[in-house]
């Protein structure tokens, strides 16, 4: 009995939330601005993973810098700006290799799909936090 007064309920609802699921399904398609990303990252680090597997991560600091790593210990330092609703990334190893992406809000979290390469999987927001990522000191010898 209880059972069906929640369904007759959620029928009568229904025609109600119907607009605002439609909307908020279109709103995930929208690409977020620099302005939100920066007021989402600024400050914290995030972990990334693609298929299934982790990717990277990246610390998001002020000024807009950055810093990567592949999960590897070895970092890239580097910036990102707004250019025509994407965000790019230019990294000091690779300084005229602009890297750009549009980034959304997902079920989960952050997710960033790859401009430069429309074709190539979609990275999601595994973790985020407030603590520095860990980057190993530079090489030395030889």
């Amino acid at each position: 009995m209880r059972h069906d007064r929640g369904m007759k309920k959620l029928l009568r609802l229904a025609p109600l939330l119907a607009p605002l699921l439609a909307q908020a399904a279109l709103a995930a398609d929208v690409p977020m601005s620099a302005d939100d990303f920066d007021a989402l990252t600024l400050g914290k680090t995030y972990y990334y993973g693609a298929d299934g597997r982790a990717y990277g991560v990246e610390e998001y600091l002020p000024d807009h810098r950055v810093r990567w790593s592949f999960l590897d210990g070895k970092c890239q330092d580097g910036h990102w700006y707004e250019d025509h609703g994407l965000i790019c990334f230019v990294y000091d190893t690779s300084p005229d290799d602009p890297q750009c992406w549009s980034f959304f809000h997902g079920p989960g979290g952050l997710v960033a799909r790859f401009a430069n390469n429309p074709q190539s999987t979609a990275l999601y927001e595994v973790e985020n936090s407030t603590e520095p990522m860990m980057c190993l000191g530079p090489e030395v010898g030889v």
